[in-house]
């Protein structure tokens, strides 16, 4: 996989600098950005985690960090008072200062038998580490109560955004994200690379890829940890007419009954919160269209009109359309205005609200 970064680093100039101050924490090395640019009236503290792709570090975190950083404080340059806002990224697991063994961030085609387990175990470990990182960052970097950390926003990418999905669904304190290229149906996206890779459960089955669930690249008891955590699988498996995991065009609306159970489910991993998914158009690696069908359910779902439309749950869905598996420039942008806009919002402004455009 090549790095998805590259683009935007030969695509923009480079950002103003800003402070870096690293901490071990929980045994992980941490890098807090911003914390020297903080006013010195401001009590409270927004924190951007900031989640890398796979086969990178969290060095390759720094020019959104920076870039993000500055466009709120220049924003917020007459209000010494206003919230200010850091930035924390941390190698994932398997990466950089933490790995284990390479070949478990390969993938089928690179000899990995356990590319289906191996991914989706790292980054969900990758999320719950920025839970652990939450409890005791302010311990580290505000050690005489100085600041407050009131509000907190993930940033990932491509791996880095699978685990911002789960971020988003798991972690209650986590009430914004910027998803990039990143996927929210797991299952479906690895049932089709699967397909694409050509794989013995796959191509020996009959019809083929009848038996890839319960196969060795895909045990039984893996997709049932994957339905308790990854967005699609956790919400669909509350509907007993949605379709298996290599899923394409509409899918059901859920029985009055299922609504039942769902609601709750929606209100406590996404109710009141702020997300933005953005996505390469001509991406090979995570299709947008390997997550459309989910994406299209839930967007019908959270819309001021669809029967979860009061639970205050705001979705961008802006698609790259020249973009592969890269973050783009005008991707950046994007991520930058919505994380400057969500700051700046009241907890009682946040509403339903969808929308959907092509960049």
């Amino acid at each position: 996989m090549t790095d998805p970064l590259k683009t935007l680093d030969a695509g923009r100039p480079k950002p103003v600098a800003v402070s870096r101050n690293v901490y071990a924490i929980a045994g992980i090395s941490v890098t807090v950005f911003g914390l020297e640019e903080l006013n010195k009236q401001a009590s409270e503290v927004a924190c951007l985690w900031l989640l890398h792709p796979r086969l990178a570090t969290q060095e390759r975190m720094v020019d959104i960090a920076a870039t993000t950083i500055t466009d709120w404080n220049t924003k917020i340059a007459d209000t010494p008072t206003a919230k200010g806002l850091i930035a924390v990224s941390f190698d994932q697991r398997n990466h950089g200062t933490r790995m284990v063994d390479p070949l478990a961030n390969e993938a089928w085609r690179q000899g990995n038998p356990r590319h289906a387990q191996d991914m989706f175990s790292i980054f969900q470990g990758t999320a719950r580490d920025t839970s652990l990182l939450m409890d005791y960052l302010a311990a580290y970097v505000f050690p005489n109560g100085e600041n407050k950390i009131t509000e907190n926003l993930v940033l990932g990418v491509s791996l880095g955004g699978h685990a911002a999905w789960s971020c988003l669904l798991h972690e209650p304190r986590v009430t914004a994200g910027v998803v990039i290229i990143g996927c929210p149906d797991y299952l479906n996206l690895m049932v089709d690379r699967a397909r694409l890779s050509k794989l013995p459960s796959w191509t020996k089955s009959n019809p083929p890829g009848s038996e890839i669930i319960g196969s060795e690249a895909m045990p039984t008891s893996f997709v049932d940890i994957v339905k308790q955590y990854d967005p699609a699988s956790l919400f669909l498996s509350h509907v007993k007419s949605a379709p298996g995991p290599l899923r394409d065009g509409a899918l059901p609306n859920p029985t009055e009954q299922e609504k039942q159970e769902l609601r709750p489910v929606l209100t406590r991993c996404l109710g009141g919160k702020r997300i933005l998914n953005l996505s390469g158009g001509i991406d090979k690696l995570v299709p947008y269209h390997r997550g459309e069908s989910f994406l299209g359910w839930f967007k019908s779902a959270i819309s001021p009109e669809g029967w979860f439309g009061d639970g205050a749950v705001s979705f961008e869905d802006i698609i790259d359309q020249s973009a592969g598996h890269e973050v783009t420039p005008k991707m950046v942008d994007e991520a930058t205005r919505f994380i400057s806009e969500t700051l700046a919002l009241n907890g009682d402004e946040r509403k339903s609200a969808v929308r959907e455009s092509k960049i």
